[in-house]
């Protein structure tokens, strides 16, 4: 409906539509809702910028708010929605290039060749997902509503999503995202978005880290989720943020999850900086996060006076 990342990849030749339908129009796709007992419901055409601005989301989802306003810019945010940034396209060095200069390696294995040039012994294709939101929804247990012909159906958002950069998304062709759910049992958690990119606006994230977490009063951690994107061809939990409840502050917990997040991302060289780097910036990126929030300096909802 925004068009933002379809319109530049259809001018460097990586789709040719013979239509395209404008779903600007289906007002009904367009809403944020929320209510204690059911949580959080955003439709697929909700503009990234009124997520930013929901307070709502703000006081109840900061982790979600935290990482939409790092997307793009001012004005794309007024134009792109949360249903196009989950459904995004995903995104290699090899890949997100003019024709002409795609030409000059014979295509990829993403589009008019049959090798990965990131890994050339490879079968798959390991474009990376470079979305945003997606981390920060699975985070916070979140589940899509894809509609076709067959009807509705709900899909756990870490269900979406398909390790390899070719076929990326269990979803059909003839289905779409009309709306993203999020359980009320996550509302209420602090939250953080750390995102690595070459410059503070536009760029897509080269590593991104979300992680909610609720905590006593006291500081103990209740429950915790760290969530990885532009490292792999999907968005990724990382299993161990489960050690860290029932738990105090302990650094030497927060340096364990860190090191199983770049066991967890798996970055190769679809980007403009190497794989080491960001690899590195993962873990720094989720031990720091983790500490914010056991800290309190994270993104937490206002407490009522």
């Amino acid at each position: 409906a925004g068009g933002t990342d379809l319109i530049p990849s259809m001018k460097q030749g990586l789709f040719a539509p013979r239509v395209l339908l404008d779903l600007k129009s289906v007002r009904d796709l367009d809403f944020i809702r929320f209510d204690p007992e059911q949580g959080l419901a955003i439709g697929a055409l909700a503009r990234i910028s009124t997520i930013v601005a929901s307070p709502v989301i703000a006081r109840y989802y900061p982790v979600l708010r935290e990482a939409a306003k790092t997307i793009a810019s001012p004005l794309l945010r007024n134009m792109g929605t949360l249903g196009g940034n989950l459904c995004l396209d995903t995104r290699c060095v090899y890949y997100n290039q003019s024709s002409f200069w795609r030409e000059s390696l014979g295509g990829c294995i993403k589009k008019d060749g049959t090798v990965c040039h990131v890994a050339p012994g490879s079968r798959m294709c390991w474009a990376a997902f470079s979305g945003d939101t997606a981390p920060a929804l699975l985070a916070l247990g979140a589940t899509v509503e894809l509609a076709g012909p067959q009807g509705s159906r709900p899909v756990p958002l870490a269900g979406l999503y398909l390790d390899d950069g070719l076929a990326r998304m269990a979803k059909a062709h003839d289905e779409m995202v009309t709306a993203v759910r999020v359980p009320p049992s996550s509302a209420g958690w602090s939250g953080a978005y750390k995102k690595l990119r070459i410059r503070q606006s536009i760029d897509y994230p080269l590593a991104g880290v979300a992680v909610a977490l609720r905590k006593e009063v006291d500081g103990t951690c209740l429950e915790a989720r760290v969530a990885l994107t532009a490292v792999n061809p999907a968005p990724k939990l990382v299993a161990a943020a489960h050690l860290l409840k029932g738990k105090r502050y302990d650094p030497a917990l927060a340096d364990e999850v860190a090191h199983d997040a770049i066991r967890t991302g798996k970055p190769l060289r679809t980007s403009a900086s190497t794989m080491e780097y960001r690899r590195h910036m993962v873990r720094v990126f989720v031990r720091r996060a983790i500490t914010e929030l056991w800290s309190g300096l994270g993104s937490e909802p206002p407490r009522h006076q």
